[in-house]
């Protein structure tokens, strides 16, 4: 993706190169790195500490010094001081799999707006030495996890911080760790940083990755320290939770960072309030003793704590908030934190377990859903916290997710002058919006992903097909036996795109509820279409894998009763590679959870970004990017929040009724896209969404509105800049 060139020469590249005394860093200049490390270890705490269990830091998609290394055509140098850097970035892995999902990528994109806007803001998480799991799927089968094989000493961007005293020795942090008789044991982990430089390079936001896989570990602490989401027993969970809430003090004191205020990208690093508790009852209400600390005394240093903590819940679904029995945290944790517990992380339904959701929920001073609809939902979940829990809707990070020939179209027009930097300019369109030379270099740039994404999937069609004879796969696509030089996908051809975790909530297989019914509008008028599906299931969720062997088991059948016109395609080892080529690439993007169980939802609105049109159930983001019917089509259960029925039981999922609503829906859908009289209606809809969905559901308008809750002091120019984000679209309506 193009943008403002700043280099151009070998020399130049050298100014790139900076250092301080925990390392040498390459993609900002000495000053640049300076300005950003001396905001976030100022004595006024003026900066903010974003906590993520997983953070999506992958360079695969938005790697602006790789961008700028090859603008300049720089490929090698002979200087020692580049060739390192420069081989690594250019030829090194790109991926970074420290992410299982949704709330991994949407912490990677918020840290990307917040570099492009330039808050001071540093990250913290855990690195896993396996990542998030690799996955293979077989017809017969369903779903194999693999471990993931990756090296975070390759990896370009990456760098293991030196310990200052001796710069030969990696910088260490040594947490303790205690056992059901509060015997202790220290468990020490190095730090990664990750740079997420803005795309001028002149910003960037740290990204600090605990590894807790050193030999000299307890056995337990090295296998939590492995994957992401490792849920081989609710040790091995609840270990992964106190590693990064208790590794996060003292990491922030080994590098000087003085940040005020903590901001809980969901309740997995909540142990830090424990600390904070702890620390405030012993330094300021001088309790020796915390353990016998009074009732008053915890709340009163829990009421100080929560002054500093921002929290975001991201699920009303009972499997994504953290419980634990008490008894499997006391292997871990020391009398005085149990204490604490007992008092703040109350669980009503079981009092043998702390809730660390609950715990989130009362020691923060704001809290905050992901849209308007999950806002509500969390009141109903929560009213002793309702006054305080506002919402503000979740976005995606525009430079990442807008393909490049949708970049280059928007680069032809003044009107969308400065796009790069502000997403506020699609509101122009509407000026475009019957611009018969917009419309066609739109169509042309959605012609042209639509061949990028088919060129893969027919590619890995035949990949698949080969590996036949050569490996113990089936192919997972039943289309790999047909597909010959005759035989290839269409590109041209109606697609409809699905793509997220597969949990049963999702309702993955909705569509395929009643195959004869889908098959007789499609056959009834000869209209072609593509389903492509891709997605992974926790390797622990047996019943979300269950729903992969659905979508594998109805391709045949779906297949044969539509006479070959509708083809179902399922794309393993779902990534944000994938998921980019495939925002971009479809022509409406499907999303049919129940009500209201989805929060947000991030991937419609990387679709809705690249102007495609979204097929969806009136849940999480899309009842505020609808906006009746201009930007795509609806469809399914829309009842009130106060009688919904959250449960996840299969009986309670609401088959019937949503998968008749979606047959009653796509002849429209269908109509609007192959009848030529009516296919305007098709661009029309795709230019909405850029009119109407980019100002409102990018991260650089979400990161101002939580600015609001940071309370950050910045420059007279910088919060003009930011109230202007904020000022495209009021989440909290």
């Amino acid at each position: 993706m193009p943008h403002t060139p700043i280099l151009d020469s070998e020399l130049d590249l050298h100014s790139l190169i900076c250092k301080n005394q925990f390392g040498s860093f390459f993609g900002v200049s000495q000053t640049v790195f300076d300005k950003v490390w001396q905001n976030l270890t100022a004595d006024d705490g003026n900066s903010v500490v974003y906590i993520s269990m997983e953070i999506g830091a992958d360079p695969d998609v938005f790697h602006p010094i790789k961008d700028k290394l090859m603008d300049l055509e720089k490929t090698d140098s002979m200087d020692s001081d580049l060739k390192t850097f420069i081989k690594k970035i250019l030829h090194g892995p790109q991926k970074i799999p420290c992410y299982g999902g949704g709330l991994g990528v949407l912490a990677g994109d918020t840290l990307k707006s917040f570099a492009d806007c330039r808050i001071p803001v540093i990250a913290v998480s855990l690195l896993y030495r396996e990542g998030y799991f690799s996955q293979i799927v077989d017809s017969k089968v369903g779903q194999v996890s693999q471990t993931v094989d990756w090296n975070p000493e390759q990896t370009p961007g990456l760098y293991l911080l030196r310990d200052p005293d001796d710069a030969s020795e990696p910088l260490q942090i040594h947490i303790p760790f205690f056992n059901e008789y509060d015997q202790e044991t220290m468990a020490t982990a190095q730090v990664w940083m990750k740079m997420e430089v803005n795309h001028t390079l002149d910003f960037f936001v740290p990204e600090l990755l605990l590894d807790f896989s050193l030999e000299t570990n307890p056995a337990p602490i090295r296998e939590a320290a492995g994957q992401l989401y490792n849920s081989q027993s609710s040790f091995i969970k609840a270990m992964q939770r106190r590693m990064l809430g208790t590794g996060i003090i003292p990491v922030l004191q080994a590098l000087n960072i003085s940040s005020h205020t903590l901001h809980l990208n969901e309740q997995h690093g909540v142990v830090v309030a424990l600390q904070l508790i702890a620390e405030e009852l012993h330094s300021s209400m001088h309790v020796t003793d915390i353990s016998r600390a009074t009732e008053k005394e915890i709340l009163a240093a829990a009421t100080t704590v929560a002054k500093r903590l921002v929290y975001t819940i991201h699920t009303p679904v009972k499997a994504g908030h953290d419980r634990f029995n008490k008894s499997v945290y006391a292997g871990m944790s020391h009398k005085s934190c149990r204490h604490i517990l007992e008092l703040l992380a109350k669980d009503d339904d079981s009092p043998n377990t702390y809730n660390f959701t609950s715990f989130a929920m009362r020691v923060n001073r704001t809290a905050n859903s992901v849209s308007r609809l999950h806002r509500d939902v969390t009141h109903k979940q929560f009213p002793a916290s309702a006054e305080k829990i506002s919402a503000i809707t979740n976005g995606v990070h525009h430079l990442t997710w807008i393909s490049d020939a949708r970049a280059e179209a928007f680069d032809a027009f003044t009107q969308l002058k400065n796009w790069r930097n502000d997403p506020g300019v699609f509101a122009n369109i509407k000026e475009l919006h019957n611009d018969s030379r917009f419309r066609t270099y739109l169509q042309r740039a959605w012609d042209k992903d639509s061949e990028i994404l088919f060129d893969y999937v027919n590619q890995m069609l035949i990949t698949h097909r080969n590996q036949m004879s050569s490996t113990w796969i089936d192919p997972p696509n039943h289309y790999s036996t047909i597909i010959d030089v005759d035989h290839r996908l269409d590109p041209s051809v109606f697609t409809i795109g699905f793509a997220r975790r597969f949990s049963t909530y999702k309702r993955a297989d909705l569509i395929f509820d009643n195959l004869d019914t889908l098959c007789s509008i499609i056959t009834k008028n000869k209209w072609p279409v593509n389903f492509l599906f891709s997605g992974k299931a926790h390797p622990a969720d047996e019943p979300g894998k269950s729903v992969i062997k659905l979508i594998l088991d109805y391709q045949e059948e779906l297949h044969s009763k539509s006479n070959g016109l509708a083809n179902l395609i399922f794309i393993p080892n779902y990534d944000m590679n994938i998921a980019k080529m495939l925002v971009a690439g479809v022509h409406a993007w499907l999303n049919n959870p129940k009500r209201p169980l989805e929060a947000s939802g991030t991937s419609g609105m990387k679709a809705a970004l690249n102007g495609i049109p979204n097929l969806s159930i009136m849940d999480g983001w899309w009842v505020e990017g609808y906006h009746q019917g201009q930007t795509g089509w609806k469809f399914g259960y829309e009842g009130p929040v106060d009688e919904a029925d959250l449960s996840e039981s299969p009986e309670a999922l609401l088959y019937a009724e949503d998968s008749a609503s979606f047959y009653k829906i796509l002849p429209q859908v269908l109509q609007e896209f192959y009848d030529d009289s009516a296919k305007s209606n098709f661009l029309d809809k795709a230019i909405m969404n850029l009119h109407l969905n980019i100002p409102i559901f990018n991260t650089h308008r979400m990161a101002a509105e939580y600015l609001r809750k940071y309370d950050l002091k910045l420059s007279p120019s910088l919060q003009e800049q930011m109230r202007g984000f904020a000022d495209l679209y009021e989440s909290d309506q």
